[in-house]
């Protein structure tokens, strides 16, 4: 039996104790002195957040099919057991094998909210990594970084050997044979790094320099060394249907933030809204095929003993084989207890009946997402939704029997106006005066709306990332005029309201377009104790402040201020697929209020063609290839469009 890093008076002075030790079901234990890379994954966050990514599951059952690799995890420690590891000096450790993080090969961190940015310095501190790259020797782990906030690594370069642009499915295991042969010819560090810099997708920011123009924008960025790229160029599966794929995922002890089986159905979204990341990054739309989902869903609900599974996707009502699939699950564990959990669906009536195939329509609440509360304001954004839409789509669910909505929208956006933040509330007392149309025998008890609202963020790669950004105040003046305007309407007391922090949305905002020189406040805000700043008991903006003006960082640098369409972002570097010439000119469209087709309806041209193979669904026989390159040549697009 393996000793614990932590003995029984810590484990009785913590909170979850669990979230340590381990041991889990399907949970991978190799010898050590059989392998020759030890990795060790990381989620910065706590136990429960982190052992719901999927991303994480997929990569530790890939790295672990190879013998010659043990992949292990590590976690941020919550608050408790930090100050008790400082105390005492106990290094952090990895979970399968309980040994020091800082004895691993590589330390991988996956990077997906800005707002675990000081989780990372905590995992590197407490694991007696030197937090700068270039003080690392052959003593420490390469320290990898990726997941969708790497599309804009600048702010964390500092502290990064590595970045892996992309989906860790396609060059990881050259990463990992490239780092066999440097050791094993007793290689140096630097000759490591230069062999990652030649391996697809792997950003090395030691080997890049930029230079600054007076007004504090960059004026270049350029590889430094011959083995980097100019262009470092984003990772694709192009066959999702044959790729890995957790047959045992991981089943914690403790509950978790999603505690069941998650079948990811597809990646990619056609929708194109202006202001979602995801829907641009994980371009081109690609499926799983029935039948693999059929034998997964099979094999995971035996190794794991959940009783729910989730259909994971950024849309998936246009998943083409939805409605066999769900029908294949309630045929197989419709009798066994099984729930069927179905996020990202679209309101219409195909969507509505498969809901009520699968759910307890008195219990379930439905979500609408229109985003914006004008129409005006769903065509600058390209939600592709209009009110007529919605509140037929909400006609419907109610007629179903449903009786519980939850709406989110977005303040801030583009072009928004004080009647767009108004139509916020006039929408839900919309929605429910539709519902108090059906007669009262035939209702489900009293309505329940609930209207939540987060501040918009202008993220990397997406139309809006010209987009000016607002004030901590602007953002909670807007929050106040929908709360005003709410409490003006007929069926208030069904309708209640929620709003995002607006000094956490600033923060967001920063990291997610800052630069290289924002790692100065990011390092002062963790010496001054900032950790945990997702969580809002943890979140000490006046810290972040304070940080700010000692680097001598102008906050508003990053978000108020407005850009030009010919500035250099940090980010440029990135080739993603969809070229910046098809996001500037969605940037305009959004300005003329005019909406683009999704991508099923009318290729725009996007550049992301490049990566597709096979049949485009919905396209007849032509290729995704001849379909996505709109009025790019097939040539252009194999070639990576005419901008990157």
């Amino acid at each position: 039996m393996k000793k614990l890093a932590l003995n029984d008076e810590i484990l009785l002075r913590i909170d979850k104790p669990a979230r340590y030790l381990g041991n889990e079901i399907n949970a991978v234990i190799k010898d050590p002195e059989k392998v020759d890379v030890r990795f060790c994954m990381c989620f910065p966050d706590v136990y429960e957040i982190g052992m719901s990514h999927l991303g994480i599951q997929i990569l530790y059952d890939m790295f672990n099919q190879r013998e010659d690799v043990w992949c292990e995890r590590v976690y941020s420690p919550w608050t408790d057991l930090d100050q008790i590891m400082r105390e005492q000096n106990i290094p952090l450790f990895a979970l399968e094998s309980q040994d020091p993080v800082k004895n691993f090969d590589f330390l991988g961190i996956t990077l997906q909210y800005e707002m675990c940015y000081t989780n990372i310095l905590q995992i590197l501190d407490l694991s007696g990594i030197p937090l700068s790259a270039a003080e690392r020797t052959w003593e420490d782990p390469v320290v990898i970084g990726g997941g969708p906030c790497a599309v804009n690594p600048e702010p964390l370069a500092e502290f990064f050997d590595l970045f892996y642009i992309g989906e860790g499915e396609t060059s990881y295991f050259a990463l990992i044979d490239a780092y066999k042969e440097v050791r094993r010819k007793n290689g140096s560090r630097q000759e490591f790094l230069e062999r990652a810099a030649e391996i697809p997708g792997i950003y090395v920011p030691s080997f890049y320099e930029i230079s600054y123009h007076e007004d504090g924008t960059i004026a270049s960025m350029e590889p430094v060394n011959s083995h980097a790229p100019q262009k470092v160029e984003k990772q694709v599966v192009t066959d999702l249907s044959h790729t890995f794929y957790p047959q045992k995922p991981l089943v914690p002890f403790i509950k978790v933030t999603q505690d069941r089986v998650v079948l990811e159905i597809q990646r990619g979204c056609i929708r194109g809204c202006r202001f979602c990341q995801a829907g641009m990054l994980y371009r081109p739309t690609r499926e799983r095929s029935l039948e693999m989902l059929e034998e997964a869903a099979l094999e995971m609900l035996k190794s794991t003993g959940h009783e729910e599974i989730s259909l994971s996707s950024l849309s998936s009502s246009d998943y083409s084989r939805l409605q066999e699939l769900v029908t294949f699950l309630i045929d197989t564990f419709g009798n066994k207890g099984v729930n069927i959990s179905l996020p990202s669906l679209r309101i219409d009536a195909f969507s509505l009946d498969v809901m009520s195939k699968v759910q307890d329509v008195r219990k379930s609440s439905l979500t609408f997402a229109p985003e914006a509360g004008s129409q005006r304001l769903r065509d600058v954004i390209n939600k592709g939704l209009t009110e007529e839409v919605i509140l037929e789509g909400a006609g419907q669910a109610f007629e179903g029997g449903w009786n519980k909505v939850k709406l989110y929208f977005m303040l801030g956006l583009p072009t928004e106006t004080e009647e767009d933040q108004k139509g916020i509330a006039h929408l839900a007392e919309k929605i429910a005066r539709r519902y108090y149309e059906i007669p009262k025998d035939q209702r489900n008890g009293k309505c329940q709306i609930t209207v939540s609202t987060s501040f918009f963020v202008p993220k990397p790669f997406t139309p809006f990332q010209w987009a000016r950004m607002c004030t901590r105040e602007e953002f909670l003046e807007k929050a106040h005029t929908v709360n005003m305007e709410i409490k003006e309407q007929l069926n208030r007391k069904s309708i209640k309201y929620n709003w995002h922090e607006a000094d956490v949305t600033v923060l967001e905002g920063i990291f997610a377009r800052g630069d290289r020189k924002v790692s100065r406040a990011l390092r002062l805000a963790y010496e001054k104790g900032c950790l945990f700043d997702s969580w809002t008991e943890h979140f000490h903006n006046e810290l972040w402040m304070e940080a700010f003006q000692e680097a001598g960082i102008d906050p508003s640098f990053y978000t108020t201020r407005h850009r030009s369409t010919d500035e250099i972002f940090p980010w440029d570097f990135i080739d993603i697929g969809v070229t910046k010439n098809f996001l500037l000119k969605e940037w305009e469209r959004a300005h003329e209020e005019t909406v683009t087709p999704n991508c099923l309806a009318q290729c725009q041209g996007c550049g992301a063609a490049r990566y597709h193979t096979g049949v485009c669904p919905g396209s007849g026989s032509r290729s995704q290839k001849q379909d996505c390159a709109g009025t790019q040549s097939v040539q252009e697009v194999q070639q990576g469009g005419n901008e990157a």
